[in-house]
């Protein structure tokens, strides 16, 4: 008598974990509806960073000259702290049992995850929409080509492409949302704020200054003022160094890195919980 295999086929390669990551990222925006405050969350978060060092700041440090320095900055940590939303969104649905639903589906085990990031991806679209329409108020200009401003949003959706992973990693390890909510932002505050994200590197002590100044998020919010022409302030001078001066190059490298670093890395651990 012939058995029959009762295994739910998995539909795998990259073109079937890219499919159903897409059916599950359209599922992570529906649910979306029933978070409104994270969502609010993840648009005031830049709004009141806009507002507070533009007019904090921004008198001693150069006035409408550093509010348009000011917004390259902006976007790099606006789209580092959505990394903290992907994490939290993982460990909600391991949380719920929402992974143990999708391991008896047949989907590749990547996609999960990959569905994670790109609906974060999305959200952080939305929030460069709404930060450059915050920033228009202030008396932020594009003052560069059409084509530069594109790539600049584009470098600064690959980059937060690639903190997305970060977090999913964070997320995985952590398995639960109150450990994913301290952990996913307790990074954040150091590597955004010791970069020149804000202020120039130049006056940071010796080793502060060389982690700056090599920090992606540095590299991330000076090739944004290049390519939008938003040139610094004479109180805020940018050092002569490698990273700063080749800055959309290295905010390239360091994208794919942590790209090629975190995503097999939260495959890894995704597997093993989905074995588990």
């Amino acid at each position: 008598m012939a058995t029959v295999n009762l295994t739910p086929l998995r539909r795998g390669g990259p073109f079937g974990t890219l499919r159903d990551g897409l059916l599950i990222a359209g599922r992570n925006l529906l649910n979306l509806r029933r978070t409104p405050g994270a969502v609010v969350a993840a648009l005031v978060q830049p709004l009141m960073f806009v507002l507070l060092l533009a007019y904090v700041f921004g008198g001693s440090l150069g006035g409408a000259e550093y509010r348009s320095f000011l917004m390259g900055g902006i976007f790099a940590q606006a789209v580092t702290f959505n990394a903290s939303f992907t994490a939290i969104g993982l460990a909600a649905d391991m949380d719920k049992g929402m992974v143990d639903r999708f391991r008896a589906l047949p989907m590749p085990r990547g996609s999960v995850i990959l569905g994670r990031t790109l609906s974060d991806l999305t959200m952080s679209a939305v929030t460069l929409v709404v930060t450059s329409l915050c920033g228009l108020l202030v008396g932020w200009r594009v003052q560069g080509p059409v084509l530069d401003a594109v790539a600049a949003y584009g470098l600064v959706l690959l980059f937060a492409f690639a903190m997305s992973w970060v977090g999913a990693t964070i997320g995985l390890v952590a398995r639960s949302v109150e450990v994913a909510q301290s952990a996913g932002l307790i990074w954040l505050f150091p590597v955004t704020f010791v970069s020149g994200a804000f202020v120039s590197v130049a006056t940071m002590p010796g080793p502060l200054r060389v982690v700056a100044e090599w920090n992606p998020v540095s590299a991330t919010a000076t090739a944004a003022r290049s390519l939008f022409g938003n040139e610094a302030p004479p109180a805020v001078v940018p050092p002569d160094s490698w990273p700063v001066q080749h800055a959309t190059v290295y905010a390239l490298l360091c994208a794919f890195a942590i790209i090629a670093v975190f995503m097999p890395l939260a495959v890894s651990r995704y597997r093993r919980i989905a074995r588990g």
